[in-house]
């Protein structure tokens, strides 16, 4: 029998013994032997495995499960790393610290734009407040002029604007108390917080005068304010300017910002982005500049009254006046002299241009509010000036440029409020 299974190459029968047992903790019942044929160089084991149904199922699912862990955990890392990552991003942001004041040079600096950058950091959400307060400014004008046919929508708007107001000042609040308890003594902090609580005392007071149903204003009367020194926020004149020989440039003006006010307008022409400009920034006296010549000016102004201030010029020698709540307060010569102001340009409030129109930089930017800014292609007289700054009824608007709302855009937060010069200055 052997040598017949051997001849015929037959393989080893082993017997393979399954006990199944119908209960634990109690005796064996009765017993079933299944004989297997197995290979004789294979696993016993494996091969009950491979001729098991049930084992075989069991296998399968085990492998499922197998490769659906293997997928949750590289999921679950996936997630660690970009929790990770936000997290970075969030401590970088707030641990960058405020810009420090303008560096040294000339009025065309040109270091890297600083303050514009890191403000970035700490101003994502003073820039979304900035929209948010444009928006608000947008709706809050279309209040004001709704007539008695519109009272009802007119109060439903109120209403959601008052809500929109509260939830938007406890954001930002919160945000800027964070700031500051992360950066304890800041001075910077505390003068961006009592800004932001300043825009937000005027956005409530603006909806208590609405509700009072006060008239609404003519469209020469009222201000632009600028909250932030940021590289976003300004406004900007709808046409510009023409040629000029001559001109008057009259404005009212309130700030306290330090060092230097900034920028209250520019005026920049293809090829010369300085052609008409008012800047004070870091420790420099205000100047005009003129096709990027320079001339200092004796305005004293940061300290948070509203002030008149005009300057007049004549391309003949330069000629130039300054005057300050209607008196003359300096003049000079060869200032630009025999260079006429180019047409073809962009008139920016707020922002001082290092290109056509844009290249804003953070650190010349204005803080406070203008307001009744006109221009003239002529020198006015002294009595025309202290017209202007009397607000006597004879007093007149800019013939090139005219402050009314229907030629100037605000942009990035700036927002619009009502004024009336001499009885809202002081």
């Amino acid at each position: 029998m052997t040598g017949t299974m051997e001849g015929f190459s037959w393989k080893l029968f082993l017997l393979s013994c399954l006990v199944v047992v119908e209960s634990l903790g109690q005796d064996f019942g009765q017993t079933q032997f299944i004989c297997t044929s197995v290979p004789k160089d294979m696993d016993l084991c494996t091969a009950t495995m491979q001729n098991s149904g049930p084992a075989e199922d069991l296998k399968s699912t085990i492998i499922q499960l197998r490769e659906t862990v293997l997928q949750q955990k590289e999921t679950i890392v996936n997630q660690k790393e970009t929790i990770r990552e936000l997290t970075s991003k969030l401590s970088r942001c707030e641990s960058q610290s405020l810009p420090a004041a303008a560096g040294p040079g000339g009025r065309r600096p040109g270091s890297k734009n600083t303050m514009g950058d890191v403000s970035r950091g700490t101003t994502d959400t003073l820039a979304q407040l900035g929209q948010t307060l444009q928006t608000l400014k947008q709706r809050l004008e279309n209040l004001e002029y709704s007539r008695g046919n519109n009272t009802v929508q007119a109060n439903s708007l109120k209403d959601l604007l008052q809500n929109k107001i509260d939830d938007m000042e406890k954001q930002v609040l919160s945000r800027v108390n964070t700031l500051e308890e992360t950066k304890a003594g800041s001075r910077n902090d505390t003068e961006q917080r009592n800004r932001v609580e300043s825009t937000l005392t005027s956005l409530h007071h603006r909806i208590t005068d609405l509700e009072k149903g006060k008239d609404t204003r003519p469209t020469d009367k009222f201000q632009i304010t600028f909250p932030l020194r940021t590289n976003y926020m300004y406004a900007k004149a709808k046409k510009s300017l023409p040629e000029m020989y001559s001109f008057t440039v009259c404005l009212w003006i309130k700030s306290n910002a330090s060092p230097g006010v900034g920028t209250p307008f520019s005026y920049a022409v293809p090829g010369q982005a300085n052609e008409l400009v008012l800047i004070e920034w870091g420790n420099n006296p205000m100047e005009i500049l003129i096709n990027d010549k320079v001339a200092k000016l004796p305005f004293l102004i940061n300290d948070g009254k509203w002030h008149h201030l005009c300057i007049t010029w004549t391309t003949r020698d330069g000629m130039w006046e300054a005057f300050q709540d209607g008196v003359k307060r300096g003049s000079g010569e060869n200032l630009a002299p025999y260079h006429p102001i180019k047409p073809e340009g962009v008139l920016v409030l707020g922002q001082e241009q290092d290109t056509l129109g844009g290249g804003f930089d953070a650190t010349q930017a204005f803080v406070g509010e203008l307001a009744n800014l006109n221009i003239w292609n002529r020198k006015l007289s002294i009595t025309e000036i202290y017209n202007l700054a009397t607000c006597n009824s004879k007093a007149s608007t800019g013939d090139v440029f005219s402050w009314t709302e229907s030629n100037i855009e605000v942009f990035g937060g700036a927002t619009k409020w009502t004024f009336e010069p001499c009885r809202s200055a002081n």
